[in-house]
């Protein structure tokens, strides 16, 4: 990675955003505001093209960090969309309520409560969505 161009770095960081979190998530905006624009930049660099591209931890593992993380700052959109993203990197259901009580017992209580209620609500659309396709 160290040796990637920062154009090489922000491709890979698109493609990898992509197969996580889907295309509907990843569809381009046809008329970016700036903020947009250098937010995505930054993550497709940063997040994606570098972090999410290491070879230190599958994506499941990564996933299933993402989930705890976002449940124990209460951080619940971003916390919904890598639901998606660890239901796209193959991490179960039980294993997603596990993550989630693993942050409650750490986070609180409240944490979990709202954490399961959130992913349930995700894996049943994604459920309806596929039943529908």
């Amino acid at each position: 990675m160290k040796d990637m161009t920062l154009s090489e770095r922000r491709a890979i960081g698109a493609k990898i955003r992509k197969e996580v979190l889907g295309s509907s998530h990843t569809q381009s905006n046809t008329n970016p505001h700036l903020f947009d624009t250098v937010f995505l930049e930054y993550t497709e660099d940063v997040c994606w093209g570098n972090v999410w591209n290491r070879t230190g931890l599958p994506r499941a593992t990564r996933s299933m960090l993402n989930l705890a993380m976002l449940a124990s700052l209460g951080r619940w959109h971003e916390f919904e969309v890598h639901t998606r993203g660890a239901v796209n990197n193959g991490v179960t259901e039980e294993e997603i309520a596990e993550v989630v009580l693993q942050a409650g017992v750490y986070a609180g209580i409240p944490v979990a409560a709202e954490g399961l209620r959130r992913a349930k609500a995700v894996v049943l659309d994604l459920k309806a969505k596929d039943a529908a396709a």
